[in-house]
């Protein structure tokens, strides 16, 4: 899908499609699954959780940050990562009502 097409889908479309791709990885369902676990702030343990390199881990906290379903807060020399509940929620209600949709075809048409 091209940058210029995306204006003719609306915006819940649009919206669920950034986050899909946010989460289209699974390195960053890790982290996710990871931070979720933790249930608190989580400071330097990814990259010994997941086995990959930092700077891999980074790009993968940037794109999650960039979504907003975590933050991150500087403390001394790292930066402790957490779920924002708040998004969470959101992009969670948004899956819910999309997935909730019932299909109008009936297994026997296709």
């Amino acid at each position: 899908m091209g940058l210029s097409k995306t204006e003719k889908f609306t915006t819940h479309q649009n919206e669920l499609a950034i986050m899909s791709k946010a989460l289209g990885h699974p390195a960053r369902i890790a982290i996710l699954e990871y931070l979720l676990k933790a249930n608190n702030c989580i400071c330097g343990d990814i990259v010994g959780e997941l086995g990959l390199a930092q700077a891999t881990v980074s790009q993968h906290l940037k794109e999650l940050k960039n979504l907003g379903i975590i933050k991150g807060s500087i403390e001394g020399t790292s930066t402790c990562y957490c779920i924002d509940s708040e998004k969470w929620e959101s992009i969670s209600e948004a899956f819910s009502r999309f997935f909730g949709q019932r299909a109008a075809c009936s297994d026997a048409c296709c």
